[in-house]
């Protein structure tokens, strides 16, 4: 079985569809954020270190850590 896509895996510029999480603990933060299941995600880009990301959601800019990304899985 395929390993699913998460937002730490997308390039700058692409789209992508909260799927869910794979963290339960760090999903409650992300929830109050605003990243809910069906929103769409905008990978914006990478801190030049390499962590961490910014993505847009719903209008907002925000920053996450890549540990927090990579608990975000995301549809093609």
């Amino acid at each position: 079985m395929p390993k699913s896509k998460s937002v730490a895996d997308m390039a700058p510029g692409e789209t992508a569809v909260i799927s869910g999480f794979s963290d339960d603990e760090i999903s409650v933060k992300l929830l109050e954020m605003g990243l809910l299941p069906g929103t769409v995600v905008r990978f914006n880009f990478t801190a030049p270190l390499g962590d961490p990301v910014c993505i847009s959601v719903s209008g907002l800019d925000l920053s996450l850590r890549i540990s927090e990304a990579n608990t975000i899985t995301i549809l093609n």
